[in-house]
């Protein structure tokens, strides 16, 4: 699909609404790898940082990557006349969580949102999975968002949002079994923590993202030998944009979303409606 088909939603030039006016919103995994490609297109976590400024939000951008978040930023003072810090955070550190939960609070003043937008597989089949693979996956891409939000909780307040990046791998086997196997874990860690929360107005949701056009898509694509990932069979015809991710988690964030709470919102073009591939 050529981008003179694309929504202005999609290729991230529609204006903001003021939805998230005043929030202040936690955004890790807000960077985006660098690359090469002169036309690279942006990340998921980089597009919600800066269409939640956009929609009026203070943003905490943190990323493992400081070059990263602080380009996170840049992009949000200069394109979205926002407001935003950078963070260096690795949630795969336990101390870490609660490092990086403490710095945003003291350079917000307070934590009203959280996106966590951090997830990755390591090996492929089963077979090459050791108990060492488990581990490292398992750090970063659950145990960490369990313990930021063990972290941040106590600071969110009725009408608070949390928002979990999975995947359709979560029920579409991928070439990962440990990828597969922490998208998973973070839906039921949402449906739990939705639960917990319901009652005083915290809402907790999952977002399965299907084929998106990043950076580190294409690398993988090309290092897998590929090609082109918007040919695989999806029925909208293409893949998404980080964009149409991030336009996805600011309706969550916001208080059109207000009786939503313990649920996967998959945004795949379709790709689930044949079954797993």
């Amino acid at each position: 699909m050529s981008q003179a088909t694309l929504t202005a939603q999609s290729l991230g030039t529609a204006p903001g609404l003021g939805r998230l006016t005043d929030r202040r919103v936690l955004v890790v995994g807000a960077g985006t790898r660098p690359s090469p490609d002169p036309d690279a297109p942006v990340g998921n976590g980089r597009a919600v940082a800066r269409l939640v400024a956009r929609e009026g939000a203070q943003v905490a951008c943190v990323d493992l990557s400081l070059a990263a978040a602080v380009e996170t930023v840049r992009q949000i003072h200069e394109q979205e006349g926002g407001s935003a810090v950078a963070v260096q955070g690795d949630i795969a550190d336990p101390a870490g969580c609660e490092a990086l939960v403490a710095a945003v609070f003291r350079e917000l003043g307070g934590i009203d949102d959280i996106v966590i937008n951090v997830g990755f597989g390591a090996g492929m089949s089963l077979d090459e999975h050791t108990a060492e693979v488990w581990d490292h996956v398992f750090a970063g891409s659950l145990r960490g968002h369990a313990l930021v939000l063990r972290a941040a909780m106590r600071h969110l307040r009725e009408g608070s949002s949390v928002v979990l990046m999975s995947s359709v791998a979560s029920s579409a086997p991928s070439f990962c079994a440990s990828y597969d196997a922490t998208k998973a874990g973070l839906e039921a860690l949402a449906r739990h923590v939705a639960s917990a929360n319901a009652a005083v107005g915290i809402r907790v949701n999952a977002l399965a993202p299907g084929v998106v056009d990043t950076p580190l898509a294409r690398e993988y694509a090309a290092d897998s030998g590929l090609g082109d990932l918007g040919n695989l069979g999806i029925p909208m015809g293409r893949q998404a944009t980080g964009w149409d991710v991030a336009h996805c988690v600011v309706f969550l964030l916001s208080p059109e979303a207000g009786y939503i709470t313990g649920h996967t919102l998959v945004v795949d073009g379709g790709f689930l409606l044949h079954g797993p591939h």
